[in-house]
């Protein structure tokens, strides 16, 4: 025990007090099924940034340090307003740890080594994942030294954002575009709902692209993008489902998968109370005419 508070009270010491736009945080977080793992890292600053000094580190289950999670160095440069991609590099249908999606795969600007492990995109809902720059922490996702107990980190104050609905397991995270800073406390309770945006599982539009009050647009696109949020999703029956984007909407379809549609809005809060526990498509019209498709789920 007095070995663990003593490398708890060092990870702490490590970290650094960040401020607004100065340094690179994560912009987002894909947890999915198999190895569907990837790790955004986001440039806020005015300057490109060689990315030789940061590393991604897991803290895996609990421990108070990644050698057993793993840790993977960045390399490359990464320009001002630009997101960079780690992913999982498990493309063999065949390994035993699963295998990550062609598309998914095909986004990222790195992927760690075939068959390697333990590596961080071996992540799973309970694993701490860490942003290190020469060694001192300037992001965290989770709570290193903490296991969750309903295997994920969730937003229930109650029980310490230990126990209830996951949000880090299954989950798409990002960022919020108000959030300028990393979290560089890895000791701190983790609420994700303060700093994060939370997607059904499988989403990946939004990867390579961040949105930042930093600065006014990405440098990975030229056309400004829609960013969105849905959320919470999925949802426990009763709630509101609270739907933004950085466009107008125009209206809101839902269609459950008989192909029928069960209800059409111009709110942006969808009382569940309406629906039946399941599976629906949700489309968002914004009023330029594009259109977003995404899935709910009502549990």
């Amino acid at each position: 025990m007095k070995q663990i508070l003593l490398s708890m009270s060092m990870l702490f010491a490590m970290s650094v007090n960040a401020q607004d736009c100065s340094e690179l945080f994560i912009s987002e977080y894909i947890e999915g099924w198999s190895q569907n793992k990837a790790i955004e890292v986001y440039n806020p600053t005015s300057a490109s940034i060689d990315l030789s000094d940061y590393q991604v580190e897991r803290y895996s289950n609990g421990t108070t340090n990644s050698s057993a999670g793993g840790i993977t160095a960045l390399t490359g440069t990464l320009a001002s307003g630009d997101a960079f991609v780690l992913t999982s590099g498990e493309t063999d249908s065949a390994s035993t740890f699963g295998y990550i999606d062609a598309v998914l795969f095909n986004m990222g600007d790195m992927a760690e080594p075939l068959g390697s492990y333990p590596t961080p995109m071996h992540m799973n809902g309970n694993d701490a994942m860490v942003l290190t720059k020469n060694g001192v922490i300037i992001d965290v996702i989770g709570r290193v030294g903490e296991d969750p107990a309903s295997g994920a980190w969730t937003d229930d104050a109650a029980s310490g954002f230990t126990m209830g609905s996951w949000w880090t397991a299954q989950h798409t995270l990002i960022r919020k575009n108000t959030v300028l800073y990393g979290d560089d406390n890895g000791l701190d309770l983790f609420n994700p709902s303060l700093e994060w945006d939370s997607l059904v599982v499988g989403s990946w539009n939004n990867l390579g692209a961040h949105t930042c009050d930093c600065i006014a647009t990405s440098a990975v696109n030229d056309v400004k993008e829609v960013s969105y949020v849905v959320y919470p999703n999925p949802a426990n029956a009763g709630e509101v489902i609270t739907i933004n984007a950085n466009s107008k909407i125009d209206n809101i379809e839902i269609i459950n998968i008989l192909g029928e549609r069960v209800l059409t809005t111009t709110a942006t809060k969808i009382n569940t109370n309406h629906l039946s526990k399941g599976t629906y498509i949700i489309l968002i019209n914004l009023s330029d005419g594009r259109v977003i498709e995404n899935k709910i789920i009502i549990e």
